[in-house]
């Protein structure tokens, strides 16, 4: 894990290493899986960045998701989405990923030209929560990412 977790700090590596290396670090102050930033696309969600603690592949069924069966639907309607049981989450009652992806951490990202270019967001099969530094840092991350990609 990064000793030092700021603003500052991510702005460093985004500076230094690039997207994807800032993804690195995001994932690196929590226990999810996987973070992910996706692009909307009409009715689509298009993973533009993954980071898989588990070290492997974007798998196909991340690669691409349909906004009407995502999570990331409720952080563009609602502009914030967290969950760290969907199982339990009354809010997701009869949605089809209900407890297949268990949690799920999400925030809105905007184009450089301002409109909701998509979603930044950590999430896992399991149970987790998220810390509310590590949330604010997501929120942070989404105001500066965009300009590295």
């Amino acid at each position: 894990m990064h000793p030092i977790r700021n603003l500052d700090a991510l702005s460093a590596t985004l500076t230094a290493q690039g997207a994807a290396a800032g993804l690195a670090y995001l994932n690196a102050g929590v226990p999810h899986r996987f973070t992910a930033m996706y692009r909307l696309d009409g009715g689509m969600l298009r993973n533009l960045l993954l980071y898989d603690k588990a070290g492997e592949i974007c798998p196909e069924y991340l690669a691409e998701v349909s906004l009407d069966t995502s999570f990331c639907q409720f952080v563009l309607r609602e502009r914030v989405f967290r969950t760290s049981n969907s199982a339990t989450d009354k809010r997701l009652d009869g949605h089809p990923y209900q407890g297949v992806m268990v949690c799920y951490h999400g925030v809105p990202w905007e184009t450089l030209e301002g409109e909701i270019g998509g979603t930044l967001c950590h999430f896992d099969l399991l149970e987790l929560d998220l810390a509310e530094p590590e949330f604010v840092l997501l929120q942070q991350a989404a105001q500066l990412l965009p300009a590295y990609l």
